[in-house]
Order: C-alpha cells, then sequence, then structure tokens
C-alpha cells in the first residue's frame, strides 16, 4: 500500500476520543492512589506462559498485565459491546470497503520491556502465527483461536505504525476479537520458546518471577506509554491448589482479589455471612457448563445414543441443585440479561432436554433401548473431567443423571495439563466441561466449537450446511437479521445434539472494599490488565 493510499483510508476516518489514557476517575470521584501491590489468587499452575496456545482463564488473568492489544474492552464498563470497544496499542482505526479492511493507526511512543521499538511488524507476525499462515515466522504448538481469523485473506504493515487486515468477507464482530483477552501481541523479535517462560509485552506491568506451585509476580513498568499508569507497584498471584484453603486466604485478608470462575453462588453468599464488608459482583460469565460427546467414537458416532444422554439431563435440576441459582438455562449462547445473543426460553423449551424432566427421561430410556442397551446390557462409559471442584461439581450431576436412565459412568479426573491435550487429541468418549468465550458474539463461540475441523471443536460434530450458516451469519450487517440466523442455528445445534448444554454460569467476583476499578466484565477472559486498579489503603 502507498503513501497515497494511506492518505485515503483516512479520509473520514472514525476518531476516538476517548482511549485507555484517560478512562476517567472512579465513581467516587476520589484520586486514585499510587503504590502498593495487589495480591490476587490462581486455582493452579497456568499451563504455559503464553495466552495464544491456552484456552483457560488460569493463564490470561497472570499474563494480560503483561501484554497490549491493538484495541481492548474498556476496563471499566462491566458489559462488553462494540460500542465499549477503546483504543490501546493503536491511536484509532477505520473500517473500509464495507467491513471488509480494518485499518490500525499505531502509538509511536511504545517500546516492548526490553526496550525495542513496538511496530506494524509485531501486529503482523502475531496474527500471522496465530492464524497458521503460510507465511508464518514461527508456529504454535497449539492455536486454539486459529479459526477466529479464518476469514482473514491477508495482514499488512505497509508502515511501522500502520498495520491492514484484509478479509474474506464482511465480519464486523472482527474489532472484538482483536479486543479481548485472548488477543496480546507478541514481540516479534522473541522466540515463542522464550515466552513460553516469561512474558515480554508492552503492558503496564513486567515479569518478575514465577516459581511453580508457588506464586507469579509482576511489577510495574516504570517506561509503559500511558502516562501516570499503572497504579500499584506490582501483582502477587498466588498458586493455591485447595478450594478451602483459597477461601480461608480471602477472609484472613491475605488476598484482596479472587480469581474469575472459582466462586459459585452459595460460595458468595457464605462468604458474605463472614465478612460482611467484602464486595460481590454478580454479572455474566460467558461460560457454560456442558456435555461433550465424541461424535467419531462409540457410542456416540450414533445420533439416538447422544439424544438420550441430552434427554437424561434435567438442566433445571442442574441450575438448582448444582449451581443453586448461580446460573440460568439456555442453549448454545449466553442468554439475556446477561447476553444478547442466547435462544429465548419459548423458543428452547421444546428441544431435547428443556422439557418435561420425567418425560425427557423414559424417551432416554426407550432411544437406548432401541440402540441395544437396557438393564441387561447397559451402556458402560468413561467420564473425564478437569480436576477442577468447579468441574467436579457438573462430573457429579452427569454421572447422577446417567445412572437414572441406565448408563453406568465411571469418573476419570485429569490435570490441566493432561485435560486440554486429551480434548485436541479426542481421546475421550464423554466429558463434564465449561466453556467460556473470549466475547459475546457467535463468532466467539461458533467457529471455535461447531466449525467442521476446528481444533476446539471437541466433540467434532461437522455439518456442511451448519458451516455456511455459521459463515452466513458472521457477515450480516443487519443486526435483527443476524439475530434470527443465530437463533436458527442454535435451534439446529440442539436438535443434532452437537454439545449439551447444561446452563450459563454467572459469575461472582469478589475483592475487598480497597481494591478500586477492578470491574468485572461480562467475558471473565477481559478484565485482567489492571492498568486502572489502585488500593485505596
Amino acid at each position: 500500500m502507498t503513501r497515497r493510499a494511506l492518505g485515503s483510508l483516512a479520509v473520514g476516518l472514525l476518531m476516538f476520543g476517548l482511549t485507555v489514557v484517560a478512562v476517567g476517575l472512579p465513581a467516587s470521584g476520589q484520586a486514585p492512589k499510587r503504590g502498593g501491590i495487589l495480591n490476587s489468587l490462581l486455582t493452579e499452575d497456568p499451563p504455559g506462559l503464553l495466552i495464544h496456545e491456552s484456552a483457560t482463564v488460569s493463564n490470561v488473568w497472570p499474563m494480560a498485565p503483561c501484554y497490549s492489544n491493538v484495541v481492548l474492552f474498556h476496563p471499566l464498563k462491566s458489559l462488553e459491546s462494540v460500542d465499549t470497544v477503546i483504543p490501546e496499542l493503536a491511536e484509532r482505526w477505520s473500517w473500509q470497503d464495507n467491513f471488509r479492511n480494518l485499518v490500525f493507526f499505531l502509538k509511536k511512543n511504545v517500546r516492548w520491556h526490553d526496550g525495542q521499538p513496538f511496530t506494524s511488524r509485531d501486529v503482523k507476525y502475531t496474527f500471522d502465527v496465530v492464524r497458521e499462515a503460510a507465511q508464518a515466522p514461527a508456529k504454535l504448538r497449539l492455536s486454539p483461536r486459529k479459526d477466529w481469523y479464518a476469514n482473514v485473506e491477508a495482514i499488512e504493515a505497509p508502515e511501522p505504525h500502520t498495520v491492514v487486515f484484509r478479509l474474506k468477507r464482511p465480519q464486523p464482530s472482527f474489532l472484538l476479537m482483536l479486543a479481548s483477552g485472548y488477543s496480546p501481541v507478541y514481540p516479534a523479535h522473541i522466540p515463542l520458546a522464550e515466552l513460553r517462560q516469561r512474558c515480554v509485552g508492552t503492558g503496564p506491568f513486567r515479569f518478575k518471577k514465577y516459581e511453580r506451585g508457588q506464586m507469579v509476580e509482576l511489577e510495574r513498568n516504570p517506561d509503559y506509554f500511558v502516562p501516570g499508569r499503572p497504579y500499584l507497584d506490582g501483582i502477587r498471584y498466588t498458586i493455591i491448589g485447595e478450594r478451602g484453603t483459597r477461601l480461608a486466604a480471602l477472609q484472613a485478608g491475605r488476598l484482596d482479589a479472587f480469581v474469575p470462575l472459582d466462586v459459585t453462588k452459595t460460595m458468595a453468599e457464605s462468604l458474605k455471612k463472614s465478612a460482611p464488608s467484602l464486595v460481590i459482583t454478580e454479572v455474566g460469565q460467558n461460560g457454560s457448563d456442558n456435555v461433550i460427546l465424541n461424535h467419531k467414537r462409540p457410542p456416540f458416532d450414533n445420533a439416538s445414543v447422544r439424544r438420550a444422554i441430552s434427554l437424561a439431563m434435567d438442566r433445571h435440576a442442574f441450575v438448582q441443585g448444582v449451581r443453586h441459582g448461580g446460573a440460568v438455562v439456555g442453549a448454545a449462547m449466553m442468554p439475556k440479561p446477561f447476553g444478547i445473543w442466547g435462544l429465548p426460553e419459548q423458543e428452547y423449551r421444546g428441544l431435547p432436554g428443556y422439557g418435561n424432566p420425567a418425560q425427557n427421561k423414559a424417551e432416554a430410556k426407550r432411544l437406548l433401548a432401541a440402540a441395544g442397551y437396557g438393564p441387561g446390557k447397559p451402556l458402560r462409559v468413561e467420564m473425564v473431567t478437569r480436576t477442577l471442584s468447579i468441574y467436579l461439581d457438573v462430573a457429579s450431576f452427569v454421572v447422577d443423571q446417567l445412572h437414572q436412565v441406565g448408563v453406568e459412568a465411571t469418573l476419570k479426573q485429569l490435570d490441566t495439563a493432561a485435560w486440554f491435550p486429551a480434548l485436541a487429541r479426542r481421546e475421550y468418549q464423554i466429558g463434564a466441561n465449561l466453556t467460556a468465550g473470549g466475547f459475546d458474539d457467535p463468532d466467539a463461540y461458533f467457529f471455535e466449537n461447531y466449525k467442521c475441523g476446528s481444533s476446539r471443536n471437541y466433540t467434532d460434530y461437522c455439518n456442511e450446511q451448519m458451516d455456511r450458516l455459521i459463515d452466513l451469519q458472521s457477515q450480516e450487517l443487519d443486526h435483527a437479521k443476524r439475530l434470527k440466523l443465530v437463533w436458527e442455528i442454535q435451534r439446529r445445534l440442539d436438535a443434532e445434539v452437537a454439545r449439551p448444554m447444561l446452563s450459563w454460569r454467572k459469575e461472582y467476583f469478589v475483592q475487598w472494599p480497597h481494591v478500586r476499578n477492578l470491574v468485572p466484565h461480562n467475558s471473565l477472559y477481559n478484565y485482567g490488565r489492571m492498568q486502572e486498579v489502585w488500593l485505596d489503603r
């Protein structure tokens, strides 16, 4: 692209006056205080330090403060949408050619933690690697979000502070992908092998140390490109594997703020009784409890058996008995009021597993009998899940529900290091799973979890007609038309038992009142940057 062409691109540019430099004072109007170490938490060791190789908050939460995105979701606004996207490494951006070209004009005063200048080359490098482009100079061990970028035709860096994403077709959600906590920019001059050992970013905090099984520590970046930020001197993430010990540490004041995902509604209520001054925020989590079935391994290559499993699950009993009201029933997208794309109740009520529990279980037994299973020949399966309490809660419920229709399930627990590779290799029959999206948009869910051949489509569900519908909704610019397509996709996914959904969880984020500007978001991956957080003590 020539300089003249770049100049024409800037004509009519949508300028954003609001940037991360000036997100404003807290609601109280009190000026932020500087200094102090924020003590937060991890429930396990991060599965490596590369966010782009991960699919868990255990990685994103401690690594997000080290990096920056081209754009990000406003840190002080809990409900995310295209209207809450603000510049970070970008100064501004412009959509061109009816949402087919996205041009970013980048900040010029940014340096990596090792002092090297940040340029458009780093942006091109990062997302060429993530999408596994033919010319990519490096390769991730696993790229969970490769399919987010399947619509990218090319990434150009015509000048040091200009980068252009050229898309094959319109995709208005593409900007939200880049704003997700899953989308940091990496340095092109540092090998991925080194970044697996320590983070080197442009973010508000620098890597200090990581002691396996003990803690991850970050320190303030004195050369951060946002003037006056961050407020904190550093962040300490203590690794505590046992749930009771984590809660005790919080109640004793050894932790300032918890970690997303871990606190259920019942736990939140108990914490509030024991320590009334704790601040507990209920938001959406953009995360589902679901059952994954290996569509290519017996017996779940049989659609009738998959349907029986879905019918066996009493969703409403799960919400009340396991999540104690801290979740809502929904189909393949998070329902209102926490999401905007979910299938309305009147639409999903007639789908398998959402109606009368007794009738559903009777139909499940009939389908299993027709497939050759019954009292004299029970279906026996191995149920896998991750060795985290919140996963085990799901697995225990599923095992019980299966038992009620004559299916005998033995439970196998896998730690995080083994869990994701097992799913990626499809080395399982049936699993109790949690899935969270990088942001509330169909493109964040459908491409990863339901498209033929996607690495995170752990069930290997594949329907070419569904693929065409997913592409069609992605490029639809009219919201009302897109919503109808998204509802139709959800109805079909449930009818085909692509992945039985049990519930959509609510987040109960816990922190002490002296922690300011740590605002939980509608997606658990998107509020860990910490550049605005300060301690009022």
